[in-house]
């Protein structure tokens, strides 16, 4: 019973529409700014503009689907990860780092301190035990977080993608609020619930908007293909997306959560050259899965294979994986993505460091050769940081 109560809450993790009410402490739908005109709204929800996100099923469609949900959760269909590992998290990151500098540390799942041009950047910060609407239940970590939250430098600004579970942890954003940060980003109808977790800014963008964090750093919330919920209420009541960071160390990409599709070119026509790209690589169908997805299931997540095609896509100089061996939130096993990725990457022909799963706390720097790295103007050098050594 308990393993099932899990599987319930990790789709509600997800995202994944439930033919019930979930249990869930937040009841009240965030406050959703109109953006009439916009060719991702329709005056009440938010959609995916190219292969819209779970369209309305017809009966037969939706009683197959349900069918399969219940399989899913009640089936043996979820494979066994190993035990939880000791695990000791990197070293302090450095209080900033200078312009030209890029220096990216993952945290965990989507979590990542982007350290670059003297600001201290958060992606969808999660430090919680578990990603769930209640503290009791729920997909709890593998991995624990890979820097301590005590050890954070001073944030400058929180970015959250979207409104799941897993991305946007209230918890997390309620300590980052009482510890001084003062500003979080978000896409459009999450300011009300970020703000609430004592986070004292904060700005909504549509697709393609920005807003400077500095004079010479810029953010833009740019597509994704995915979608927003977290009752089963509420669903596309704001909007999701990615962001890019610009500046004088590059440009760097966080996908969020999203399926593969056309966004990724029109992104690198709009950015190119990206410096670095934060992709998700789980949770995904494996090549000898014989389950048949959610409807909505495989056009708003990538697994491996769809994510080296975004990479290829972006014109990436490194992409870093995420979204994996964290939170058990879908059917693929513990080193399914991992293994995957590699076999991609060989396939592929492109070269081993191109596309890494990095091991949590442990820092990836790029340093721009205009700030004297030692290479020619506008390339990087790129150094794995190990835990415990700085």
């Amino acid at each position: 019973m308990k393993r099932r109560v899990t599987v319930l809450i990790a789709l509600l993790a997800l995202g994944v529409s439930l033919p019930f009410a979930a249990c869930t402490g937040e009841h009240r739908t965030p406050r959703m700014e109109l953006r009439q005109g916009s060719d991702h709204f329709d005056g009440e929800k938010y959609f995916n503009p190219v292969n819209p996100a779970a369209p309305p099923p017809e009966a037969g469609q939706s009683r197959s689907r349900y069918r399969w949900l219940w399989r899913w959760v009640f089936g043996d269909s979820w494979p066994e990860w190993p035990g939880a590992k000791t695990f000791s998290p990197g070293p302090p990151p450095p209080g900033r780092v200078p312009r030209g500098t890029l220096r990216v540390t993952p945290v965990g799942h989507a979590t990542f301190l982007v350290q670059m041009d003297g600001l201290n950047i958060l992606f969808d910060p999660i430090w919680s035990e578990r990603c769930s609407p209640v503290s009791w239940a729920g997909p709890r970590r593998y991995k624990q977080p890979g820097i301590r939250f005590e050890d954070l430098p001073p944030i400058d600004v929180v970015l959250v993608t979207h409104n799941h579970y897993d991305h946007l942890d209230l918890p997390t954003l309620e300590r980052l609020g009482r510890r001084g940060t003062p500003a979080a980003i978000t896409p459009l109808g999450n300011a009300e619930l970020i703000r609430a977790a004592a986070i004292p800014s904060v700005t909504e963008l549509d697709w393609w908007e920005s807003v400077p964090l500095s004079p010479e750093v810029t953010v833009t919330l740019v597509p994704a293909q995915h979608f927003s919920a977290r009752t089963p209420w509420d669903r596309n009541r704001t909007l999701w997306g990615a962001f890019i960071l610009s500046g004088p160390a590059g440009n760097l990409f966080h996908a969020g959560d999203t399926g593969y599709g056309p966004h990724f070119k029109e992104i690198s026509r709009r950015f190119s050259p990206i410096r670095m790209a934060l992709l998700p690589i789980s949770p995904f169908r494996t090549r000898d899965s014989q389950d048949s997805p959610a409807s909505n299931y495989v056009s708003v997540h990538m697994g491996p294979a769809e994510a080296v095609q975004a990479h290829v896509d972006l014109g990436a100089q490194t992409s870093l994986a995420c979204h994996y061996q964290v939170f058990q939130l879908g059917t693929d096993g513990f080193d399914d993505a991992v293994s995957e990725l590699a076999a991609q990457v060989k396939e592929r022909n492109l070269p081993s460091a191109a596309f890494i799963a990095p091991q949590i706390g442990r820092a990836v720097e790029a340093v721009t050769g205009a700030a004297g790295a030692g290479g020619p103007a506008g390339e990087a050098q790129v150094s794995l940081n190990r835990p415990g050594g700085r």
